[in-house]
């Protein structure tokens, strides 16, 4: 795995090629595999947009399609594959399940899903809205992940598991996030536009839900199953429904939900 600090996509590039020689070495029968997913492209983002073709395509044409939507867009935008680089690396480093590069690119879903949004939250940037919605749908459909494309989502963001998770319009989602199964992020009938803004370092537990004009502060922690319908300070605990603070730095214990 790549050391802590500020790697560069290339470094990160170097690092996967590098873990998916190895594996061939350790099993010659993974050779044909990796060869197509890595070792015959030239850099992540090459990559990246086959791993995008091969998730959300049913047939070779729109494999094919979907793999050229994600490279044009890399090549138009060469920020996204810094974002993915380190949503990779985060992963590595934050993921007690593993700490290499090459098997969460292949093997987590939540990942390639984070990667589609930020496709399609480009092209949506652009004025290509209805291709920006039909990759939304395809990440629905495929990865069980609906994101989105106004949302705004930050980096080294980890989709934990990936599985029923979403994050609705306009939705903010900033750096160092945690999102496991079955969260769901949005507005609520009266907000007038204005969706959940969910702070640095957040931990969005299994099941919970939240929903409205609201701001969870950076690094708290929203337990499973828990409805959040307001303001969670920073660094605080949110359990229970109706929610409820717990472990705040200023020993707040208010209702929130």
């Amino acid at each position: 795995m790549i050391a802590e600090g500020n790697a560069s996509t290339g470094d990160i590039w170097q690092a996967i090629c590098a873990e998916a020689r190895l594996a061939v070495a350790a099993d010659p029968v993974l050779e044909s595999s990796l060869s197509a997913a890595i070792l015959d492209h030239s850099d992540l983002g090459g990559a990246l947009a086959g791993q995008i073709g091969r998730r959300l395509g049913r047939t070779t044409i729109e494999r094919t399609r979907f793999a050229h939507v994600a490279r044009e867009t890399f090549l138009a935008a060469p920020d996204l594959i810094e974002a993915a680089g380190r949503d990779l690396r985060g992963i590595a480093i934050h993921d007690p399940a593993t700490k290499r590069l090459l098997l969460p690119l292949l093997n987590f879903k939540g990942y390639v899903a984070l990667q589609v949004f930020r496709v399609s939250n480009w092209l949506w940037r652009n004025g290509r809205t209805d291709l920006a919605l039909l990759l939304q749908r395809e990440s629905s459909d495929a990865l069980q992940v609906s994101i989105h494309p106004s949302a705004a989502i930050g980096t080294s963001v980890f989709l934990d598991h990936a599985t029923g998770i979403i994050i609705g319009a306009y939705v903010q989602i900033g750096d160092d996030v945690t999102i496991l199964q079955n969260v769901t992020v949005g507005r609520t009938d009266g907000d007038q536009g204005r969706a959940p803004r969910i702070g640095r370092g957040v931990l969005l537990s299994a099941g919970s839900t939240i929903l409205g004009d609201i701001t969870v502060g950076d690094f708290a922690k929203i337990g499973a199953d828990a409805v959040v319908t307001r303001d969670v300070p920073d660094g605080c605990t949110v359990v229970g429904v109706p929610a409820r603070l717990t472990n705040c730095p200023q020993e707040r214990r208010e209702l929130v939900g």
